[in-house]
């Protein structure tokens, strides 16, 4: 039976570009690119190439890039290394988030607040998933070290107002970090008055294991890794070249198609949300109705298990999930449904699908799936 994956929030699978274009640097380019030699000097300048093409989607220059494992590892630079410089420079003692921030974002909040003794204000957000720019003015602080917000929540697909974020942050004179992890190739990066931006290779074409900080040079960052000084000192280690390159070449790609991508999909999952109300009397649709990633489509359906509902769709060939692959396997409802104020056993029959770059063809027998599934969960309930 052939299998139709609709959980690209989760991760994507290897552009053949992409392939193509690391390859060289897995086998002839194999050189340390902290080498000097022929080999080395090859690596270095890929390693560079890479970091300038980044730079340009991100609109921020060549230096600011800091290549790292992936989206979480860069949350993590972001938010530890920025808070903890500032609490050195600055005396810095508060940071500022929301509750529906991917855990890595939120558990590094957790520990700046029990290692370092920061402060944290995590600022509400309404019954789409939406955080209030002047709500984000009201917490600030002058100590404050870092404001966080994510561009668009792996969940339910929001889209925050990180520009406006950026101008009551800047006002305060306080850096915005945006996790601009779920985002890449489908909003624009460049443009958004953020100080950092995180982004991660496997959402977009790229293999796992490959991302990037970018964070403006006039930012302090206390680095998280130490060692050979790598990265200008930032992140210490032996640059993945050739996931470097395989990053830039998804990211540059993803933005060539945004536009045209970002139309296409968002037709195709407004018709897949209108069936799926129209024929599942307890489906409700989660987030905002409007200001929402194009390939994102989230339920809850009263009366079910999401991980059941799960587990038919996929006897019926088709594969999603119930919320951000980095909490699988927790029993616990989802921490960015309940902040959203959906009651936490709704919140457990919560199910997402996630659309390709490439996708094109209409998801009715989806739809069709995703009734019969519910109605098979519901009857043996």
């Amino acid at each position: 039976m052939s299998v139709l994956y609709l959980d690209n929030a989760a991760t994507t699978p290897v552009r053949a570009e992409v392939l193509e274009a690391m390859m060289p640097y897995l086998t002839g380019v194999y050189g340390n690119p902290s080498s000097h030699h022929t080999l080395g000097e090859r690596a270095a300048q890929a390693l560079a190439d890479a970091r300038a093409r980044i730079a340009t989607v991100l609109g921020m220059r060549q230096g600011d890039i800091v290549f790292t494992s992936g989206g979480t590892e860069a949350n993590n630079l972001a938010v530890k290394g920025i808070a903890i410089a500032a609490q050195i420079g600055r005396d810095a003692g508060h940071v500022v988030t929301t509750p529906i921030e991917h855990e890595s974002i939120l558990e590094s909040v957790d520990y700046l607040a029990r290692v370092h003794g920061f402060d944290a204000s995590r600022v509400r957000v309404d019954a789409t998933g939406v955080v209030d720019p002047d709500a984000v003015a009201a917490a600030l602080r002058e100590d404050t070290a870092l404001v966080s917000v994510g561009y668009a929540n792996n969940e339910v697909g929001t889209i925050q107002d990180v520009a406006a974020i950026a101008r009551v942050a800047h006002d305060h004179g306080a850096p915005l970090h945006v996790d601009a992890v779920q985002a890449a190739g489908w909003l624009p990066l460049a443009g958004l008055g953020a100080d950092a931006i995180s982004i991660a290779g496997h959402k977009i074409g790229a293999p796992k294991g490959t991302g990037a900080l970018g964070v403006r040079g006039r930012i302090p960052v206390e680095p998280l890794l130490h060692g050979g000084g790598q990265e200008r000192g930032r992140r210490s280690g032996t640059e993945h070249v050739a996931g470097a390159v395989a990053l830039a070449t998804a990211l540059e790609l993803a933005e060539a198609e945004r536009d045209e991508a970002s139309v296409r999909v968002a037709r195709l999952r407004d018709a897949f949300i209108a069936r799926v109300l129209d024929l599942v009397p307890s489906a409700a649709l989660t987030g905002h109705p409007v200001e929402r990633l194009p390939g994102t489509a989230s339920f809850t359906f009263a009366g079910t298990s999401g991980e059941a509902v799960l587990l038919e769709l996929e006897r019926r060939g088709i594969v999603s999930s119930s919320g951000s692959a980095c909490a699988a396997g927790s029993d616990e409802a989802s921490h960015v449904l309940v902040a959203m104020g959906v009651d936490p056993t709704i919140a457990q029959t919560a199910v997402r699908f996630t659309l390709a770059h490439g996708a094109k063809t209409p998801l009715d027998a989806v739809a069709d799936a995703v009734a019969a599934s519910v109605a098979a969960v519901q009857s043996t309930g």
